[in-house]
């Protein structure tokens, strides 16, 4: 690894070779630059309660600070991305009753209703280079964090070279200073398919900061952990050819499940931060 240096901040630990950094997010002052985020609140076209557009702070002194907050008696987080899964995208109910009316005046090119939302433009997408984040990892149970890249067509054919791959970079689900990586394609039904997760514990360091990287060519993906190599995927899993968003993401434990409050663990964890240095891609020379 080499060492790639930010002018007032934190250098980069780089693969080797010539890299030239093309996007960052240092968190700056005291406004989140919305010209590189937008806040993730839908998924699969249903409105998430519990992901709310401001459970998150920056500090003043380069840091973005994701916070667990118990709003209206939910326990609600912050998903920040750089782009749309279309599938996310919030559509129109269909109304039957009116679209039998206008079937029965011949409007025909009223009777369709598009059951997918309108697209957005991404903030930043791209494919291949170094992709970093250096972070300060949340202390107590009941929620995670995470840094990934997502498709904005995944599962939408067959062929995950063409319609992209879930690369989660780093995921930590406990407090057991485990963290892990995976990847995920061919969308989220009966068809999903996963390269299975890969467990990294974490080391002390002096700060209490750790940096993730994921380099990404059209061969395999590398990803780092505090500088070291963990793990590497290639063929025969499949490495995404398209374009694709970053994420920066916490999640209140068990929101999927019908028991997604778990009062216990989330009661303990109110208050606690996942702390986010900056993200980083950087496209080899």
């Amino acid at each position: 690894m080499k060492e790639f240096k930010v002018e007032n901040h934190k250098s980069s630990l780089l693969p080797d070779g010539e890299w030239k950094l093309i996007w960052n997010d240092e968190f700056d002052g005291k406004t989140l630059d919305e010209t590189k985020w937008a806040n993730r609140a839908y998924m699969m076209g249903k409105r998430a309660e519990h992901w709310v557009e401001d459970a998150f702070e920056l500090d003043g002194n380069s840091n973005i600070i994701f916070k667990l907050e118990k709003r209206n008696g939910v326990y609600c987080t912050t998903q920040l991305q750089t782009g749309y899964n279309y599938m996310d995208m919030p559509s129109e109910e269909y109304d039957t009753a009116s679209a039998e009316n206008r079937k029965e005046e011949n409007k025909s090119e009223n009777y369709f209703k598009w059951p997918i939302g309108e697209i957005k433009e991404p903030k930043f997408m791209h494919k291949y280079g170094y992709y970093e984040c250096r972070c300060k990892m949340q202390e107590r149970e009941g929620w995670w964090s995470a840094f990934w890249l997502q498709s904005p067509i995944i599962g939408s054919t067959l062929n995950p070279e063409f319609s992209g791959v879930e690369v989660d970079i780093m995921e930590q689900f406990s407090r057991d200073g485990i963290v892990q990586n995976v990847n995920h394609w061919n969308g989220y039904g009966s068809q999903h398919k996963s390269s299975g997760a890969c467990k990294v514990e974490l080391k002390e360091t002096e700060d209490g900061y750790h940096t993730f990287g994921l380099d990404w060519t059209p061969d395999y993906y590398r990803y780092y952990v505090d500088g070291e190599l963990v793990r590497e995927i290639k063929a025969p899993l499949p490495i995404s050819q398209t374009e694709q968003f970053i994420l920066i993401s916490t999640e209140a434990i068990g929101y999927r499940s019908s028991n997604w409050n778990q009062w216990e663990d989330l009661e303990k964890a109110e208050g606690d931060k996942w702390v986010v240095d900056y993200v980083r891609v950087f496209e080899a020379i």
